[in-house]
């Protein structure tokens, strides 16, 4: 009974250890401080670090105002994709709204991204940052 256990975990280790992985850059956008009907897209990427085809089945934005678009066609082993976000910042509040990714990775199925901000009426363009492409000195 001891062996035969031992081969099952055996072969579950094999199968888990081949397999598609989704492996994302960053797993949150922080859109910094933008102006009342600023430019709301923002792209995520992610990395396909298995070696079988990764499959996104639902890209699902936690509410309405947010919109998503990823690739419907599986992303090959060592390839690369983008979940494309919209925020719609016709109104002017802060923000914090997830994503919800649906993947075949056997480990991660599920992944939540996040984007957050603020939205004022009276900020300009100039102050308008993005702390996610901001370099350390």
């Amino acid at each position: 009974m001891k062996k035969f256990m031992g081969g099952l975990l055996l072969i579950g280790g094999f199968v888990f250890s081949s397999a598609q992985t989704i492996s994302f850059e960053k797993t949150t956008i922080d859109y910094g401080t933008v102006p009342v009907n600023a430019d709301g897209n923002r792209v995520f990427t992610f990395k396909n670090t298995g070696d079988k085809p990764l499959i996104l089945s639902n890209v699902q934005p936690g509410c309405g105002c947010t919109a998503s678009e990823w690739p419907k066609e599986p992303v090959m082993p060592g390839k690369s994709a983008q979940i494309k976000v919209h925020y719609n910042t016709a109104n002017a509040a802060p923000f914090k709204k997830s994503i919800d990714v649906f993947s075949n990775d056997p480990v991660n199925g599920r992944i939540v991204l996040y984007i957050q901000g603020k939205v004022e009426g009276n900020a300009k363009e100039a102050e308008v940052k993005n702390t996610s492409d901001q370099k350390k000195l």
